[in-house]
């Protein structure tokens, strides 16, 4: 799916994509409705976006 239309069926922009690509962290709902865009679920958000990381870019233990 190209960029322009993951921002789109998200209803995100597509620099928010850019941000995520290049590693950025996002909020919580940015990644739902990017799950949900591409058709999985919640539960994929690790193998989408990867752990979440704590306040001073360290990832956060689990």
């Amino acid at each position: 799916m190209a960029k322009a239309e993951l921002a789109r069926k998200a209803g995100v922009s597509e620099s928010t994509i850019d941000r995520i690509e290049a590693g950025k962290d996002c909020r919580l709902e940015t990644k739902r409705k990017i799950l949900f865009a591409l058709g999985l679920s919640v539960q994929d958000s690790v193998k989408l976006f990867g752990r979440r990381r704590n306040g001073n870019g360290h990832r956060a233990a689990r």
